[in-house]
């Protein structure tokens, strides 16, 4: 039996921050080019991508340092916090990007571009349809948060799961 097995937390804290990281760097590259008003299918999964890369590294580097074994509830655990960490980081660019700290008008922008394409997509919605669904979502706007951080979790859990299966290697009794 080994006495000295790693903390999951020591792999979830600095692999959490190199994903939030990468993700954080990659936000403001969209940013800087004037492509973070954009939100397509290719941005979040290079996002997904990111920290699934990250948690494989992440299970990997965990097993190495555990002399080559591997439970599938330690790669769960170190898949979830490893994206819990990341997202904390990303919503904390969110928070900045939308409060108009990081872009004074942000939001307004980003209600106008939303309101074109909602007005391609749908000619007879009136303006007075489109600002009560602006009313209802600004009610709303807070759960982007707590939906953000499970989304992320889950997220963190299926790569877990998929690294945990694919890495795994019980210790013999």
């Amino acid at each position: 039996m080994m006495e000295n097995k790693p903390k999951l937390s020591k792999y979830s804290i600095k692999f959490g921050l190199i994903a939030g990281i990468i993700g954080l760097v990659f936000g403001l590259m969209l940013f800087f080019q004037g492509l973070h008003y954009e939100q397509s299918a290719v941005t979040t999964v290079i996002n997904i991508s990111i920290l699934f890369a990250v948690v494989a590294f992440c299970v990997n580097q965990y097993k190495k340092d555990n002399e080559g074994f591997l439970k599938l509830g330690d790669a769960l655990k170190l898949g979830t916090g490893v994206a819990l960490i990341a997202a904390v980081i990303g919503l904390v660019w969110y928070f900045l990007l939308s409060n108009d700290i990081i872009e004074p008008g942000y939001m307004d922008k980003a209600m106008d571009i939303a309101k074109e394409k909602a007005m391609e997509n749908n000619p007879q919605m009136t303006d007075e349809q489109w600002d009560q669904g602006v009313a209802m979502q600004k009610k709303f706007m807070w759960m982007a948060y707590p939906i953000g951080l499970i989304f992320n979790a889950i997220l963190g859990l299926v790569a877990g799961l998929v690294f945990g299966l694919i890495l795994r290697k019980d210790r013999p009794e």
